[in-house]
């Protein structure tokens, strides 16, 4: 691996994917561990450092509570990105662990992505990869993760994101905005429900067959779909 910045001491490699490794570290100075991505020594690819890169510039200049947080950027010899450590699950894991979500929590859940979500589209940025594997639970706080593919509302290329929960535009490439990532969300909330939203009440339903509509234009807005999801946690909570 590449030489972690002075005051860090590697615990265990968490992860390793084509572009980056991940690493359970101690900081020394902080007392506690953290979470470390560094571009594999062995590929060094230049789009992946510049993608590291901008991820820790974003988490660096945000403070919201459903977004990971970032302690330091290390940009030279080879960036390094510190985040904080999460001890929570994530969603994938937890709907393997505990089943689907009911309808209170995936309301719940739902608002808090759309929180995130909206915080990054009023900074300028699209997450377009938004997916169970890139949140976690933690104390009945959703956090995001995974900023690697963030960029400004414009033209994309074909592909990017996770197939299985990518907007049709980001499939096809060409221009991507804000709908796509409400497609994220609820392709994402769709896919911690029953099956076929068995049990979730119509109008929760019908809120998130809407966000999975074809056309950009004719999915609700972010800030839209927010206010409706905190209203239908809200009215389950009271009928609870």
């Amino acid at each position: 691996m590449r030489r972690l910045p002075d005051g860090y001491t590697v615990v265990a490699q968490l992860s390793s994917n084509q572009a980056l490794d991940v690493y359970d570290v101690f900081s020394h100075e902080r007392g506690c561990r953290c979470i470390a991505k560094i571009v594999r020594p062995d590929r060094p690819d230049a789009r992946a450092r510049n993608r590291l890169v901008r991820e820790g510039e974003i988490l660096l200049g945000a403070t919201h509570p459903h977004l990971v947080r970032a302690y330091e950027l290390h940009r030279e010899p080879e960036p390094v990105l510190i985040l904080e450590t999460l001890t929570g699950l994530t969603l994938s894991r937890l709907r393997e662990d505990h089943g689907p979500l009911g309808a209170g929590d995936l309301a719940e859940l739902g608002a808090q992505l759309c929180s995130a979500v909206g915080y990054l589209h009023r900074r300028g940025w699209l997450h377009l990869d938004l997916k169970p594997d890139n949140v976690i639970a933690e104390r009945g706080m959703a956090k995001v993760l995974d900023l690697s593919l963030a960029r400004p509302p414009g033209p994309v290329p074909a592909g990017i994101g996770t197939r299985q929960y990518a907007a049709p535009e980001q499939v096809a490439g060409g221009e991507a905005g804000p709908a796509a990532d409400v497609w994220g969300i609820g392709a994402l909330l769709h896919a911690l429900a029953a099956p076929r939203l068995a049990g979730v009440p119509a109008r929760l339903a019908r809120l998130l067959a809407a966000c999975l509509e074809p056309r950009p234009q004719d999915r609700p807005a972010v800030e839209e779909l927010h206010a409706a999801l905190e209203g239908h946690a809200d009215a389950l909570d009271a009928a609870a």
